[in-house]
C-alpha cells in the first residue's frame, strides 16, 4: 500500500513537470533569459563555497586513464584501493571516512551497492566521460535531490551530450586501445541530431585481457631482516572480459527545461586473483557481473522563480561467484539486487539573494541469493531535505537538512528495525576583496550512513549487531584564482588550501577475508581524522602556440582509532591511510603534439589496526609518460596515443600481497567523423 501511494505521488509530480507551463511568447523569452542567468550564478557558487575539484575535457584525456578509478588518483583527499590489473576491483575514499560514505553519480543519479556499499569504479570507462567531478561535504549547489545533501564526499560523471554545429547532423567516433597483459579495448561511440529538441547517442566498449604481468615478491623477516621470499613470477586469474553498453536521449521543452533517458548495462567475466602469502597462491575465484539501469530526468521551469525536476532510477544487478579453491571453502553463488529510486526536486528563487529548495526521495533495494539460510532483506529508506542558499554581497552561505528513515525487513535474521536520523549542514564563503579572485570557505556537516546487507546478514561475514556510522565534518580553506592573461608567460593559476577535522563514530571497517569478494566487517568505534589538503594549478605559454599545464596535489593525514585507551591500538593509525600523499602532472602542448607526464606517490601506511613493525607497509610511487598526437585524415579528426606506466617498474602494493604491475605499455587510435 505503501509503495503504490508513493508511486502514485511521484507520477502526479511527473505529469505536472510534463505539461507545459502557461505563459505568453514575450514570457517565454524573459524565461530563457533568466535561465541562463541562473546558469551562471550556479557556476559561480561552485567555485567558492564549497571546496572541489575537476578534471574535464582534454585535460581528462589526455591522463594515463583507462577508468575512473585511475583518474581519480589525482584528486586530493583521495584514496584508491587497487587489487591490481586490468580488471582488479578499485574502490574509492575519500579523506578516510571509508567508501561508503562516498556518494558515487552517474549523470545526477546516485550509483547504489545495497549488497556491500562497494562501487567498483573500474567497471566505468572514460571514453565516454566528459567531466568528473569531486566535492567534500557536497555538491555546491541547493537544486539537487536529497540523496544529493545525504553524502560526506560526492564522485560526479557526467557522461558526453551531444552538441551539433550547424549543418551537422551525427558524430561518429571510434577508438582502438591494445597494450601489456593482451589487451585489446575497442570501443564506438554515435550521436544524432534526431530534431531540433532532440539528440540521441549511443556508446559501446569491449575490453579483453589476460591480466597476465610479472611481479617480484620478496619479504623479510621482521626480526633478523633475513630474506624469507624473493621470487620473480607471473600474475595468474587476472583475465578479463567485459561489454559496456550505453544509449541515451537528450532533450528540450519548447518553453523551458529539458529531459534525459539513459540505458546502461555492463556484463562482464572476470578471474580475481588472490592474495600472495608465504609464496603461495590462489587462483580458484571468478566472478560474473550484469549489471543494468534505466534512468531518466525531467527539468521544467515554472515562471521565473519556480523549478522543478523529477529523477527516476531502475537497477538489477546480477552477481555470480565461484571459489574452486580447495584450500578455503568451495563457494557457487549467485546474487541478484533490485533497485527502484524516485526523486523530485524543487527550487523557489525568493528573491535574487535568496533561494530555497525541497526535495523527497524513496529507494527500494532487494537482494535474492541461492544460498542456504539467506535471510532475504529488503530495504526502504526515505529522504527528506530542506535547503536555503543566501547571497549577502560579498558572503555565501547556504544551509541543508536531511531526514533519513530506513527500515529493513528479513525472513528470518536479526533485523536492525526502523531508525529515523537528522542530518544538518551549512556552508559558507567569502570574497573579501572585489574584483580579486581570492576565496575564503568552511563548513560544517552530519552525515549518516546504515550498515549495507553484506554487513549485516550475511552468516559468513555479517555482523547482525553493526550499529549504524556517523561522521561529523568540519572543513576550512582558502583558495586564489588568478584572473586570464592571454599572451602573457603565465596565464592563468590558482591555488587551494583546506584543513579538516572529521569525527567518526562507530566506524565500520571491511577487511578482505581470504577472498576479495568476501569482508569481514566490524565496528572500530571512534576515529578522529585531521587532514590539509592543497592543490595548485598552473598554465604557462614560454612561446606562441606552446602551452604548459602542472597540476600539483598534496593530502596530509592523520587518522586515529580512539576507541578505547586499553587498546594496543589507541591513537594508531587506522589501516591503509598514509600520512602523506600526492600527485603531479605537466602536460605539454604544441601543434597538435601532446606530451603527459604523472607521478604518484602514497607514503607509509600500515595494513592492520596495530602500528607494529610487522604490520608497517612501505610507500610506493608511480611515473607515467605519454606521447599524443592529432591530426587529421580523409576529412576525419584522428588521434594516436603512445602510454608507458610505471615508468621505472617499480615493484609496489596498494593492498599487501596484492602485487601491482611493474612497466607497461598502451596504444590508442582514435578517429571521429
Amino acid at each position: 500500500m505503501r509503495l503504490t501511494h508513493t508511486l502514485f505521488h511521484m507520477l502526479l509530480t511527473a505529469a505536472a513537470l510534463a505539461l507545459p507551463p502557461h505563459a505568453t511568447r514575450a514570457q517565454s523569452r524573459m524565461d530563457s533569459l533568466q535561465h541562463l542567468r541562473e546558469v551562471v550564478v550556479k557556476a559561480e557558487r561552485q567555485q567558492g563555497v564549497i571546496p572541489s575539484q575537476r578534471l574535464s575535457g582534454k585535460e581528462l584525456q589526455r591522463l594515463n586513464s583507462m577508468n575512473v578509478a585511475d583518474a581519480l588518483r589525482f584528486f586530493a583527499g583521495v584514496q584508491l584501493k587497487d587489487y591490481g590489473g586490468v580488471g582488479g576491483i578499485k574502490t574509492v575514499n575519500i579523506r578516510s571516512m571509508g567508501t561508503n560514505h562516498v556518494g558515487v553519480f552517474y549523470d545526477g543519479i546516485q550509483l547504489a551497492n545495497a549488497q556491500n556499499g562497494q562501487v567498483d569504479l573500474g567497471q566505468f570507462s572514460l571514453d565516454n566521460i566528459q567531466t568528473i567531478s569531486l566535492y567534500n561535504g557536497q555538491k555546491s549547489e541547493i537544486y539537487q535531490s536529497a540523496k544529493d545533501f545525504s553524502s560526506a564526499g560526492s564522485i560526479y560523471m557526467w557522461t558526453r551530450r551531444p552538441v551539433f554545429g550547424e549543418g551537422e547532423h551525427f558524430h561518429v567516433k571510434g577508438k582502438l586501445r591494445a597494450g601489456s597483459f593482451d589487451l585489446v579495448n575497442p570501443s564506438a561511440l554515435i550521436e544524432l541530431k534526431l530534431s531540433d529538441r532532440v539528440q540521441g547517442s549511443f556508446s559501446t566498449e569491449w575490453l579483453s585481457s589476460s591480466g597476465k604481468y610479472k611481479f617480484r615478491y620478496r619479504r623479510k623477516a621482521v626480526m633478523t631482516d633475513e630474506v624469507m621470499y624473493d621470487t620473480t613470477a607471473t600474475r595468474q586469474n587476472g583475465d578479463v572480459r567485459a561489454t559496456r553498453m550505453e544509449g541515451a536521449l537528450f532533450g528540450t521543452f519548447a518553453s523551458g527545461g529539458k529531459w534525459m533517458l539513459k540505458g546502461y548495462n555492463y556484463t562482464s567475466e572476470r578471474g580475481v586473483p588472490g592474495a600472495i602469502v608465504n609464496n603461495v597462491w590462489r587462483r580458484g575465484e571468478r566472478i560474473w557481473d550484469n549489471n543494468s539501469f534505466v534512468q531518466g530526468t525531467i527539468e521544467r521551469d515554472f515562471g521565473r522563480r519556480y523549478h522543478a525536476r523529477m529523477m527516476a532510477k531502475y537497477a538489477y544487478y546480477l552477481t555470480k561467484y565461484v571459489n574452486k579453491d580447495t584450500t578455503v571453502m568451495m563457494i557457487d553463488n549467485v546474487y541478484r539486487q533490485k533497485e527502484l529510486y524516485l526523486s523530485t526536486t524543487h527550487l523557489y528563487n525568493i528573491t535574487p539573494w535568496w533561494d530555497a529548495s525541497a526535495a523527497y526521495d524513496v529507494q527500494w533495494n532487494t537482494m535474492d541469493a541461492d544460498m542456504y539460510g539467506f535471510v532475504h532483506p529488503t530495504r526502504w529508506h526515505h529522504f527528506a531535505s530542506a535547503a536555503t542558499a543566501l547571497r549577502l554581497g560579498p558572503l555565501s552561505v547556504q544551509g541543508s537538512v536531511v531526514l533519513n528513515c530506513v527500515s529493513d525487513r528479513t525472513e528470518k535474521a536479526e533485523s536492525p528495525g526502523s531508525r529515523t536520523v537528522w542530518t544538518p549542514a551549512v556552508f559558507a564563503a567569502l570574497r573579501p576583496f572585489p574584483g580579486v579572485g581570492m576565496s575564503l570557505r568552511a563548513f560544517a556537516k552530519r552525515s549518516f550512513r546504515m550498515p549495507t546487507f553484506n554487513d549485516l546478514y550475511y552468516a559468513e561475514m555479517g555482523n547482525s549487531r553493526l550499529r549504524p556510522e556517523y561522521v561529523t565534518q568540519y572543513d576550512a580553506g582558502l583558495a586564489y584564482r588568478s584572473n586570464a592573461r592571454p599572451g602573457a608567460l603565465v596565464t592563468s593559476w590558482e591555488v587551494a588550501v583546506d584543513g579538516y577535522k572529521n569525527f567518526v563514530t562507530d566506524k565500520i571497517v571491511a577487511y578482505p577475508k581470504g577472498a576479495q569478494f568476501r569482508w569481514t566487517m566490524l565496528n572500530l568505534g571512534r576515529v578522529h581524522i585531521t587532514g590539509i589538503d592543497a592543490t595548485a594549478n598552473v598554465t604557462l605559454q614560454p612561446w606562441r602556440g606552446l602551452f604548459v599545464t602542472a597540476r600539483l596535489q598534496y593530502t596530509y593525514q592523520d587518522a586515529i582509532d580512539v576507541t578505547d585507551r586499553a587498546d594496543t591500538y589507541y591513537r594508531d593509525q587506522i589501516p591503509y591511510i598514509p600520512w602523506n600523499s600526492g600527485s603531479a602532472a605537466v602536460q605539454l602542448a604544441w601543434a597538435g603534439w601532446g606530451v603527459n607526464y604523472s607521478f604518484i606517490y602514497t607514503g607509509e601506511r600500515y595494513n592492520q589496526q596495530e602500528n607494529i613493525v610487522y604490520n608497517h607497509t612501505q610507500p610506493w610511487y608511480t611515473s607515467d609518460l605519454s606521447l599524443t598526437k592529432d591530426f587529421a585524415a580523409g576529412g576525419c579528426r584522428c588521434k594516436a596515443q603512445v602510454e608507458v606506466n610505471n615508468l621505472f617498474s617499480q615493484d609496489y602494493d596498494v593492498i599487501l600481497n596484492y602485487p601491482m604491475p611493474k612497466r607497461n605499455w598502451r596504444v590508442t587510435l582514435s578517429v571521429e567523423i
